[in-house]
Protein backbone atom coordinates (compact mmCIF):
# COMPACT_ATOMS: atom_id res chain seq x y z
CA UNK A 1 0.00 0.00 0.00
CA UNK A 2 1.38 3.40 -1.04
CA UNK A 3 2.18 6.16 1.39
CA UNK A 4 -0.62 8.61 2.16
CA UNK A 5 -0.46 12.32 1.36
CA UNK A 6 1.28 14.53 3.91
CA UNK A 7 -1.25 17.14 4.99
CA UNK A 8 -0.57 20.51 6.56
CA UNK A 9 -1.60 19.28 10.01
CA UNK A 10 1.05 16.58 9.72
CA UNK A 11 3.73 19.24 9.43
CA UNK A 12 2.79 20.44 12.91
CA UNK A 13 2.31 17.16 14.82
CA UNK A 14 4.57 14.92 12.69
CA UNK A 15 3.54 12.42 10.03
CA UNK A 16 3.44 9.63 12.60
CA UNK A 17 0.93 11.52 14.74
CA UNK A 18 3.48 11.62 17.55
CA UNK A 19 3.85 15.14 18.97
CA UNK A 20 7.48 14.31 19.72
CA UNK A 21 8.12 14.13 15.99
CA UNK A 22 6.61 17.52 15.23
CA UNK A 23 8.31 19.82 12.77
CA UNK A 24 9.36 22.97 14.66
CA UNK A 25 7.56 26.20 13.89
CA UNK A 26 9.34 29.48 13.22
CA UNK A 27 11.86 29.93 15.98
CA UNK A 28 14.49 32.30 17.16
CA UNK A 29 16.72 31.76 14.13
CA UNK A 30 13.89 32.58 11.74
CA UNK A 31 12.99 35.68 13.72
CA UNK A 32 16.63 36.76 13.68
CA UNK A 33 16.76 36.35 9.91
CA UNK A 34 13.56 38.36 9.46
CA UNK A 35 14.88 41.07 11.75
CA UNK A 36 18.15 41.19 9.81
CA UNK A 37 16.25 41.53 6.55
CA UNK A 38 14.10 44.30 8.02
CA UNK A 39 17.15 46.14 9.30
CA UNK A 40 18.79 45.88 5.88
CA UNK A 41 15.76 47.35 4.10
CA UNK A 42 15.30 50.10 6.68
CA UNK A 43 19.00 50.98 6.51
CA UNK A 44 18.86 51.22 2.72
CA UNK A 45 15.78 53.43 2.90
CA UNK A 46 17.44 55.73 5.41
CA UNK A 47 20.12 56.41 2.81
CA UNK A 48 17.85 57.04 -0.18
CA UNK A 49 14.30 57.92 0.81
CA UNK A 50 14.86 61.65 1.38
CA UNK A 51 16.17 61.94 -2.19
CA UNK A 52 13.00 60.53 -3.81
CA UNK A 53 10.65 63.10 -5.31
CA UNK A 54 7.14 63.29 -6.76
CA UNK A 55 7.00 64.83 -10.25
CA UNK A 56 3.85 66.50 -11.56
CA UNK A 57 3.71 67.26 -15.28
CA UNK A 58 1.53 69.54 -17.40
CA UNK A 59 1.60 69.25 -21.19
CA UNK A 60 -0.94 71.93 -22.04
CA UNK A 61 -0.10 73.78 -25.27
CA UNK A 62 0.86 77.46 -24.94
CA UNK A 63 -2.22 79.57 -24.27
CA UNK A 64 -4.23 76.73 -22.78
CA UNK A 65 -5.14 76.70 -19.10
CA UNK A 66 -2.76 74.43 -17.13
CA UNK A 67 -4.13 70.96 -16.51
CA UNK A 68 -6.81 71.21 -19.18
CA UNK A 69 -8.00 67.83 -20.53
CA UNK A 70 -5.75 64.79 -20.18
CA UNK A 71 -2.42 66.52 -20.73
CA UNK A 72 -1.10 66.08 -17.22
CA UNK A 73 0.73 63.24 -15.56
CA UNK A 74 2.75 62.23 -12.54
CA UNK A 75 5.78 60.12 -11.85
CA UNK A 76 8.81 59.71 -9.65
CA UNK A 77 12.39 60.87 -9.69
CA UNK A 78 15.37 61.15 -7.37
CA UNK A 79 18.06 63.69 -6.61
CA UNK A 80 21.54 62.48 -7.50
CA UNK A 81 23.44 65.72 -6.77
CA UNK A 82 23.15 68.13 -3.81
CA UNK A 83 22.56 71.09 -6.14
CA UNK A 84 19.19 69.96 -7.43
CA UNK A 85 19.65 67.57 -10.37
CA UNK A 86 17.14 64.71 -10.55
CA UNK A 87 17.04 61.58 -12.67
CA UNK A 88 13.71 60.28 -13.97
CA UNK A 89 12.16 58.61 -17.03
CA UNK A 90 11.91 60.38 -20.36
CA UNK A 91 8.30 59.28 -20.72
CA UNK A 92 7.47 61.05 -17.44
CA UNK A 93 8.68 64.51 -18.54
CA UNK A 94 8.91 64.43 -22.35
CA UNK A 95 6.88 67.21 -23.94
CA UNK A 96 6.12 68.90 -20.61
CA UNK A 97 5.15 72.57 -20.70
CA UNK A 98 5.59 72.89 -16.93
CA UNK A 99 7.01 70.65 -14.21
CA UNK A 100 6.59 70.69 -10.44
CA UNK A 101 8.71 68.60 -8.09
CA UNK A 102 7.61 67.76 -4.55
CA UNK A 103 10.45 66.69 -2.29
CA UNK A 104 10.30 64.23 0.59
CA UNK A 105 9.97 67.09 3.11
CA UNK A 106 6.75 68.22 1.38
CA UNK A 107 8.17 71.33 -0.30
CA UNK A 108 7.23 71.92 -3.94
CA UNK A 109 9.19 73.83 -6.54
CA UNK A 110 9.21 74.43 -10.28
CA UNK A 111 11.59 72.37 -12.40
CA UNK A 112 13.01 72.34 -15.90
CA UNK A 113 14.21 69.55 -18.18
CA UNK A 114 17.97 69.62 -18.73
CA UNK A 115 17.69 66.95 -21.38
CA UNK A 116 15.97 63.66 -22.09
CA UNK A 117 16.80 60.54 -24.05
CA UNK A 118 13.79 58.54 -25.26
CA UNK A 119 16.12 55.78 -26.52
CA UNK A 120 16.98 54.82 -22.92
CA UNK A 121 13.83 56.35 -21.39
CA UNK A 122 15.94 58.60 -19.15
CA UNK A 123 15.83 62.33 -18.41
CA UNK A 124 17.61 64.82 -16.18
CA UNK A 125 15.55 67.51 -14.42
CA UNK A 126 16.83 70.52 -12.46
CA UNK A 127 15.33 72.38 -9.52
CA UNK A 128 16.78 75.45 -7.85
CA UNK A 129 17.88 75.33 -4.22
CA UNK A 130 19.93 77.66 -2.05
CA UNK A 131 20.80 74.82 0.31
CA UNK A 132 22.41 71.41 -0.36
CA UNK A 133 19.74 68.77 -0.87
CA UNK A 134 19.71 65.13 0.24
CA UNK A 135 20.73 63.00 -2.70
CA UNK A 136 21.12 59.35 -3.56
CA UNK A 137 24.41 57.56 -4.16
CA UNK A 138 24.73 55.91 -7.57
CA UNK A 139 25.92 52.30 -7.46
CA UNK A 140 27.35 50.01 -10.14
CA UNK A 141 24.93 47.78 -12.02
CA UNK A 142 27.85 45.87 -13.57
CA UNK A 143 28.45 44.27 -10.15
CA UNK A 144 24.89 43.02 -9.67
CA UNK A 145 24.08 39.37 -9.17
CA UNK A 146 20.75 37.64 -9.69
CA UNK A 147 19.04 37.03 -6.36
CA UNK A 148 20.33 40.03 -4.44
CA UNK A 149 17.93 42.35 -2.65
CA UNK A 150 16.23 45.06 -4.74
CA UNK A 151 14.19 47.87 -3.18
CA UNK A 152 11.94 50.20 -5.19
CA UNK A 153 10.83 53.62 -3.92
CA UNK A 154 8.36 55.88 -5.68
CA UNK A 155 4.88 57.30 -5.92
CA UNK A 156 2.62 54.64 -7.45
CA UNK A 157 -0.88 55.90 -8.17
CA UNK A 158 0.01 59.10 -6.31
CA UNK A 159 0.82 57.29 -3.06
CA UNK A 160 3.99 59.15 -2.08
CA UNK A 161 7.09 57.41 -0.74
CA UNK A 162 5.82 53.87 -1.32
CA UNK A 163 8.39 51.12 -0.75
CA UNK A 164 8.38 47.64 -2.27
CA UNK A 165 11.03 44.95 -2.00
CA UNK A 166 12.13 41.93 -3.96
CA UNK A 167 15.21 40.59 -5.68
CA UNK A 168 17.09 41.09 -8.91
CA UNK A 169 15.26 38.51 -11.02
CA UNK A 170 17.44 38.66 -14.14
CA UNK A 171 20.12 40.77 -15.79
CA UNK A 172 20.82 41.79 -19.37
CA UNK A 173 17.20 41.97 -20.50
CA UNK A 174 16.16 44.05 -23.52
CA UNK A 175 13.17 46.39 -23.49
CA UNK A 176 11.64 48.46 -26.28
CA UNK A 177 11.46 52.13 -25.30
CA UNK A 178 8.64 54.54 -26.11
CA UNK A 179 10.72 55.76 -29.09
CA UNK A 180 10.61 52.25 -30.55
CA UNK A 181 14.31 51.58 -29.99
CA UNK A 182 15.63 48.83 -27.78
CA UNK A 183 17.02 49.53 -24.32
CA UNK A 184 19.68 46.94 -23.56
CA UNK A 185 21.15 45.64 -20.30
CA UNK A 186 17.88 46.16 -18.43
CA UNK A 187 17.40 44.84 -14.89
CA UNK A 188 14.39 42.60 -14.20
CA UNK A 189 13.03 42.63 -10.64
CA UNK A 190 10.03 41.35 -8.72
CA UNK A 191 9.91 44.46 -6.50
CA UNK A 192 6.34 45.51 -7.33
CA UNK A 193 5.93 48.56 -9.58
CA UNK A 194 2.75 50.40 -10.58
CA UNK A 195 1.94 53.50 -12.64
CA UNK A 196 3.64 56.40 -10.89
CA UNK A 197 6.73 54.39 -9.93
CA UNK A 198 8.29 55.40 -13.26
CA UNK A 199 11.53 57.27 -12.74
CA UNK A 200 12.01 56.22 -9.12
CA UNK A 201 15.13 54.47 -7.87
CA UNK A 202 15.78 50.76 -7.58
CA UNK A 203 18.38 50.38 -4.84
CA UNK A 204 20.53 47.65 -3.36
CA UNK A 205 20.92 46.68 0.28
CA UNK A 206 23.48 49.45 0.79
CA UNK A 207 21.01 52.10 -0.38
CA UNK A 208 22.89 52.70 -3.65
CA UNK A 209 20.84 53.24 -6.80
CA UNK A 210 21.29 50.32 -9.20
CA UNK A 211 18.53 51.18 -11.66
CA UNK A 212 15.78 53.58 -12.69
CA UNK A 213 12.32 51.95 -12.51
CA UNK A 214 10.92 52.02 -16.00
CA UNK A 215 8.28 49.46 -16.98
CA UNK A 216 6.12 46.48 -16.11
CA UNK A 217 4.45 43.76 -18.16
CA UNK A 218 0.70 44.40 -17.82
CA UNK A 219 -1.20 41.36 -16.59
CA UNK A 220 1.93 39.60 -15.36
CA UNK A 221 2.81 39.06 -11.74
CA UNK A 222 5.86 40.98 -10.50
CA UNK A 223 7.75 41.16 -13.80
CA UNK A 224 9.18 44.67 -13.63
CA UNK A 225 12.10 46.43 -15.27
CA UNK A 226 14.63 49.14 -14.47
CA UNK A 227 17.18 50.82 -16.71
CA UNK A 228 20.64 49.94 -15.36
CA UNK A 229 22.39 52.76 -13.49
CA UNK A 230 25.60 52.30 -15.51
CA UNK A 231 23.58 53.20 -18.61
CA UNK A 232 22.10 56.15 -16.73
CA UNK A 233 25.54 57.47 -15.77
CA UNK A 234 26.59 57.55 -19.42
CA UNK A 235 23.35 59.28 -20.43
CA UNK A 236 23.78 61.87 -17.65
CA UNK A 237 27.26 62.77 -18.93
CA UNK A 238 25.94 63.11 -22.49
CA UNK A 239 23.03 65.31 -21.41
CA UNK A 240 25.30 67.54 -19.33
CA UNK A 241 27.76 67.89 -22.21
CA UNK A 242 25.41 68.26 -25.18
CA UNK A 243 21.84 68.59 -23.88
CA UNK A 244 21.10 65.41 -25.84
CA UNK A 245 22.66 62.02 -26.44
CA UNK A 246 24.76 61.81 -29.62
CA UNK A 247 25.16 58.27 -30.88
CA UNK A 248 27.09 56.72 -33.71
CA UNK A 249 25.16 54.24 -35.83
CA UNK A 250 26.45 51.33 -37.89
CA UNK A 251 23.10 49.65 -38.64
CA UNK A 252 23.10 46.35 -36.77
CA UNK A 253 20.89 44.59 -34.25
CA UNK A 254 22.59 42.06 -32.00
CA UNK A 255 22.53 40.04 -28.82
CA UNK A 256 25.15 39.20 -26.18
CA UNK A 257 26.46 35.63 -26.50
CA UNK A 258 29.17 33.57 -24.76
CA UNK A 259 32.39 32.73 -26.63
CA UNK A 260 33.77 29.21 -26.35
CA UNK A 261 36.84 29.02 -24.12
CA UNK A 262 38.97 27.39 -26.82
CA UNK A 263 38.03 30.24 -29.17
CA UNK A 264 39.01 32.78 -26.51
CA UNK A 265 42.41 31.12 -26.10
CA UNK A 266 43.06 30.61 -29.81
CA UNK A 267 42.40 34.23 -30.74
CA UNK A 268 43.75 35.61 -27.44
CA UNK A 269 40.52 37.47 -26.76
CA UNK A 270 40.14 39.75 -23.75
CA UNK A 271 36.45 38.95 -23.30
CA UNK A 272 34.39 35.83 -22.61
CA UNK A 273 31.33 37.20 -24.45
CA UNK A 274 30.65 39.17 -27.61
CA UNK A 275 27.79 40.57 -29.69
CA UNK A 276 26.24 38.22 -32.24
CA UNK A 277 24.90 40.16 -35.24
CA UNK A 278 21.23 39.26 -35.76
CA UNK A 279 20.35 41.82 -38.42
CA UNK A 280 22.20 44.19 -40.77
CA UNK A 281 20.19 47.11 -42.17
CA UNK A 282 20.34 47.51 -45.93
CA UNK A 283 22.42 50.48 -47.07
CA UNK A 284 23.90 50.94 -43.58
CA UNK A 285 27.60 51.48 -42.82
CA UNK A 286 27.75 47.88 -41.56
CA UNK A 287 26.29 46.58 -44.82
CA UNK A 288 28.79 48.60 -46.90
CA UNK A 289 31.68 47.20 -44.83
CA UNK A 290 30.66 43.58 -45.43
CA UNK A 291 29.48 42.81 -41.88
CA UNK A 292 27.20 39.76 -41.94
CA UNK A 293 24.46 38.20 -39.86
CA UNK A 294 25.98 35.66 -37.41
CA UNK A 295 29.29 37.54 -37.19
CA UNK A 296 30.30 38.10 -33.55
CA UNK A 297 31.69 41.55 -32.73
CA UNK A 298 34.45 41.30 -30.10
CA UNK A 299 36.22 44.68 -30.32
CA UNK A 300 36.01 48.23 -31.63
CA UNK A 301 39.29 50.05 -32.19
CA UNK A 302 40.97 47.40 -30.06
CA UNK A 303 38.61 47.89 -27.10
CA UNK A 304 36.80 44.70 -26.02
CA UNK A 305 33.07 44.42 -26.76
CA UNK A 306 31.52 42.03 -24.23
CA UNK A 307 27.87 43.06 -24.50
CA UNK A 308 25.37 45.03 -26.53
CA UNK A 309 25.51 47.71 -23.86
CA UNK A 310 29.29 48.04 -24.29
CA UNK A 311 28.87 48.22 -28.06
CA UNK A 312 26.36 51.02 -27.71
CA UNK A 313 28.62 52.94 -25.33
CA UNK A 314 31.62 52.64 -27.61
CA UNK A 315 29.55 53.93 -30.52
CA UNK A 316 29.34 57.39 -28.99
CA UNK A 317 29.40 60.80 -30.64
CA UNK A 318 33.21 60.81 -30.93
CA UNK A 319 33.06 58.08 -33.60
CA UNK A 320 30.52 59.75 -35.88
CA UNK A 321 32.06 60.11 -39.36
CA UNK A 322 35.36 58.51 -38.28
CA UNK A 323 36.58 55.17 -39.58
CA UNK A 324 36.65 52.53 -36.82
CA UNK A 325 38.14 49.06 -36.81
CA UNK A 326 35.51 46.46 -35.90
CA UNK A 327 36.93 43.05 -34.97
CA UNK A 328 34.59 40.13 -35.63
CA UNK A 329 34.64 36.36 -35.40
CA UNK A 330 33.31 34.75 -38.58
CA UNK A 331 33.16 30.96 -38.57
CA UNK A 332 36.78 29.93 -37.83
CA UNK A 333 38.38 33.30 -38.61
CA UNK A 334 38.98 36.62 -36.89
CA UNK A 335 38.59 39.60 -39.20
CA UNK A 336 38.87 43.36 -38.90
CA UNK A 337 36.33 45.41 -40.83
CA UNK A 338 36.61 49.17 -41.33
CA UNK A 339 33.28 50.94 -40.77
CA UNK A 340 32.43 54.65 -40.79
CA UNK A 341 29.51 55.22 -38.39
CA UNK A 342 26.91 57.90 -39.08
CA UNK A 343 24.96 59.89 -36.49
CA UNK A 344 21.86 58.16 -35.23
CA UNK A 345 18.83 60.27 -36.06
CA UNK A 346 17.08 61.65 -32.98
Amino acid sequence: MGSRPLFIDDLVRGASGDPAGAVPLAGDNDAALLDAYSRTVIGALDRVQQAVAFISVDRSPPGDAPGRGQRGGTGSGFLFTPDGYLLTNSHVVHGASTLAVTLADGSTCDASVVGDDPSTDLAVVRIGSAEPLPHAELGESSKLRVGQIAIAVGNPLGLAQTVTTGVVSALGRSLRSTSGRMIYDVIQTDAALNPGNSGGPLVNSAGQVIGVNTAIIPGAQAICFATAIDTAKWVIMQLFAHGRVRRAHIGVAGTTVPIARKTQRYFELETKTGVRVMEVAGGSPAAHSGLRVHDTIVAIDGMPVDSVDTLQRLLDGSRIGRVVDVTVLRLTQKQVLRITPIELAG
